[in-house]
């Protein structure tokens, strides 16, 4: 089959490592299915894999992607869930030896990918298969970070630092489809604007004080942010947690934490039922991701360049 591969780690050119190209058909053990992969979108967890970040250097070569839909050799059309676990526990993500497509098993960036049958998840005829393939990772990231974790509800206030990123992108278009008043930040005045166009109430350039306290922050850009989150939480309030893209060690200013009783919570991925129930939403609310282009499969060096570049608004997805 043709793939999207990397055979190399290599943190200062990670296109350095990536291949595009045959690759051995999927040899499914016992209790997966192989999936024909009609459309598959890239993540940032890509790149990190290209530079040698949460992946040993003895898997490689592996397949790129964690997201995919596609057509089960029976004919059904489903969402692939990208977290492999043991399936035996309520919440996957807890389990020890959770990982995702393309970090201990080839990924989704292929003609066909082989999954455990219990990752999937029926796509409904009302989404694309393009559509689909961008829930997977950002889309469920953002649905676990509102409403499980922080437990949010109409009416609430939700603070979504970062404009712009996939994840970000997704809470604010889920956050207004629930009836919740979205507020984003961004240093960037265009991605500012995107968020308002996508439904934001409001858009606040980043370290300005809010108008208003929130219920709960989402929080994936980290130590820049960090300070502002926690100001900016009614008493009792939360940080949803899911990345730290500009530091992983800001002060944790635990005055503020115990005598205002916020909570911090992390959060990493979702489970296979998440997915069901996003995808679910979608198709009830006529909510969809913005897709910024759609490329072949192989052409997928032009879009892994985009990716780099950091020229996307919205999902990039490759069909076979």
């Amino acid at each position: 089959m043709f793939a999207v591969s990397a055979t190399a780690a290599t943190p200062d050119d990670p296109l350095a490592g990536l291949a595009l190209g045959d690759y051995p058909d999927p040899q499914p053990p016992a209790g997966w299915e192989v999936v024909e992969v009609r459309a598959a979108t890239l993540n940032h967890h890509d790149l990190w894999t290209l530079r040698g970040v949460g992946i040993d250097p003895d898997r490689l070569p592996i397949v790129l992607g964690c997201d995919a839909a596609g057509v089960t050799a029976d004919g059904r059309e489903v969402v692939v869930h990208a977290v492999v676990a043991d399936p035996d526990g309520i919440d996957e993500t807890l389990d020890p030896g959770f990982s995702i497509l393309s970090e201990h098993y080839d990924g989704t960036l292929a003609e066909q990918v082989a999954v455990p049958a219990r990752n999937l998840v029926a796509k409904p005829a009302g989404l694309s298969f393009e559509e689909a393939a961008c829930l997977p990772t950002a889309w469920l990231t953002a649905y676990r970070m509102l409403f499980s974790r922080a437990e949010l509800r109409p009416g609430q206030r939700v603070l979504v630092q970062g404009a712009g990123g996939g994840v970000a992108t997704a809470a604010v278009l889920l956050g207004r489809a629930a009836g919740l008043h979205v507020t984003v930040t961004s240093r960037d005045d265009a991605k500012l604007q995107r968020a308002i166009d996508l439904g934001a109430h409001q858009a606040v350039p980043s370290g300005e004080r809010l108008p208003a306290r929130v219920d709960a922050v989402l929080e994936t850009v980290g130590e820049a942010t960090w300070s502002h989150s926690l100001k900016a939480l009614e008493p009792g309030g939360a940080i949803v947690v899911a990345g730290a893209t500009s530091g992983f060690d800001p002060p944790a200013d635990l005055a503020r934490v115990f005598f205002r009783q916020l909570r911090v919570i992390g959060s990493t991925m979702g489970t296979r039922d998440e997915l069901r129930r996003l995808v679910a939403m979608l198709d009830a609310t006529g909510v969809r991701p913005p897709i910024d282009d759609v490329f072949d499969l192989v052409d997928g060096r032009r879009a892994f360049e985009r990716l780099l570049a950091g020229e996307v608004f919205g999902k990039l997805v490759l069909r076979p």
